[in-house]
């Protein structure tokens, strides 16, 4: 069986859909491709059923929160797609950016069935909505938890850690279980 050549993945997504390439940066020799959200089903699908790039697996997905500052024209939230090919072995990076107001993005689990949990963790954690996702439900936290933990914004509970020295102020705060 003949193996067909390795593709440039910038080169041959830039060929195939110019439009939806926003910018690529590329750091320690790893490749991170920026695209437009709305096509990102269209891309996965290409990266991974095109001959000379076969991106059959992904490795995780990645939310970011860049609260208070903005990336991309006053985008809050990113999430990235790693992705890799077993049969060249390569890593890709697919990068998307979304406004805090409407932090939503197709699913991908069309594309890659294990995008399930990993996108239900990012909606649990991050507040990310994936239109068109089977199950999207929370998955860490309970179901009637309020707010998103993963975001920087999020109000932190403080308590204070006990050691010898306070324990009894510790223990006047703390309820204790009636028997």
């Amino acid at each position: 069986m003949q193996i067909p050549a390795a593709l440039n993945p910038v080169d041959a997504l830039k060929g195939k859909m110019p439009e939806a390439v926003i910018d690529v940066k590329t750091f320690r020799d790893e490749t991170t491709i920026i695209v437009e959200p709305a096509r990102l089903p269209e891309i996965l699908h290409y990266l991974r059923d095109t001959r000379g790039l076969v991106y059959n697996y992904l490795s995780d997905i990645s939310p970011v929160d860049y609260y208070p500052e903005t990336r991309y024209d006053g985008q809050r939230f990113a999430v990235s797609y790693h992705i890799y090919s077993l049969l060249y072995n390569r890593r890709l990076r697919i990068k998307i950016y979304l406004f805090e107001d409407d932090p939503t993005v197709p699913t991908a689990t069309e594309v890659y069935p294990a995008a399930n949990w990993l996108e239900r963790e990012a909606y649990d954690m991050m507040g990310i909505v994936f239109s068109g996702h089977p199950d999207l439900r929370r998955i860490l936290m309970p179901e009637d938890w309020q707010g998103h933990p993963q975001r920087r914004d999020y109000p932190l509970g403080y308590e204070t850690p006990m050691f010898s020295f306070n324990v009894e102020e510790i223990a006047r705060h703390k309820p204790f279980a009636k028997e």
